[in-house]
């Protein structure tokens, strides 16, 4: 079991460089194909534009989504070129109210999608519907890397967020290539349920069938002291020197995690390694 389509989406040059090189180090990892799709974004309302505006308006948009295309795809292809793995680049131009069914169509045929964080200074409009187009639409699993970090190979210690949920094994069975490949898999499971069939052994039935493909585990049993979980897991993460996190998305409606926060916002805000996500 391996990833062998890897898909990156790229919208601006700035926010570029973390993600291409996560892409890379996973397909030399895993002798993988790595895809970047590269969109210049048209940011603009056409059904908004004053009135007299003229084609001229929007002659200059598509110029300039065009010159932001042309610059990522670039840096795509010397990125990936130099690491030496396989590779294609496209570029096109997308509304930002259509962007969605581009990134799910490659997405779909990708093992795994890599991607930029999608909250944070310098972040764009377009950063959040991306995410969730590959989760929701092209229905892939999506590994969020932060700007900053280190590009991760093959994760030593690999953070599971189990709440008996099927967003949370949706992941891990996505997940299954990095966490047979781990050292350790902690399963995190917090302030487990009174009354349930796992209330006697909180994560026994997952471990046993990670056990079954080889995979090392260790269950952490871990009480609600912070208010967000997401926070609880940053920080147990942090404690166990944890490479990668794994944890369903969504749980809740989107419009619902918009509105009032969730565990799959506030960690795509606050996660200092890379986290895999499925929903």
């Amino acid at each position: 079991m391996s990833y062998k389509s890897l898909l990156t989406v790229l919208t601006s040059a700035d926010s570029a460089n973390a993600p291409l090189a996560q892409v890379a180090a996973l397909a030399e990892s895993f002798g993988a194909h790595a895809d970047a799709l590269c969109l210049g974004v048209d940011r603009t309302q056409t059904g908004y534009y004053y009135a007299g505006a003229n084609a001229l308006v929007l002659q200059e948009t598509l110029a300039r989504a065009q010159e932001e295309a042309e610059e990522v795809q670039a840096l795509a292809e010397d990125t990936l070129r130099r690491a030496g793995v396989p590779f294609a680049a496209d570029s096109g131009i997308a509304q930002i109210a259509d962007l969605g069914r581009h990134v799910a169509r490659q997405a779909r045929f990708s093992d795994l999608v890599v991607l930029g964080k999608p909250y944070g200074p310098g972040k764009r409009a377009e950063a959040e519907p991306i995410v969730e187009a590959a989760l929701f639409e092209g229905r892939a699993p999506v590994l969020v890397v932060p700007d900053k970090a280190e590009p991760m190979r093959q994760p030593k210690t690999v953070l599971v967020a189990w709440n008996e949920s099927v967003e949370a094994m949706t992941a891990i069975r996505k997940a299954l290539p990095f966490l047979i490949g781990a050292d350790l898999v902690r399963i995190a499971v917090i302030d487990p349920p009174q009354h349930g069939p796992e209330r006697s052994d909180p994560g026994g039935l997952l471990a046993q069938m990670l056990a079954r493909h080889g995979v090392a585990c260790e269950i952490d049993v871990l009480s609600k002291t912070l208010t967000r979980v997401s926070d609880i897991l940053n920080r147990h993460a942090t404690d166990t020197s944890a490479d990668l996190i794994v944890m369903g998305a969504y749980g809740h409606s989107r419009f619902r995690e918009a509105i009032l926060g969730g565990a799959t916002r506030n960690m795509l805000e606050q996660a200092a390694v890379p986290v895999l996500m499925a929903h």
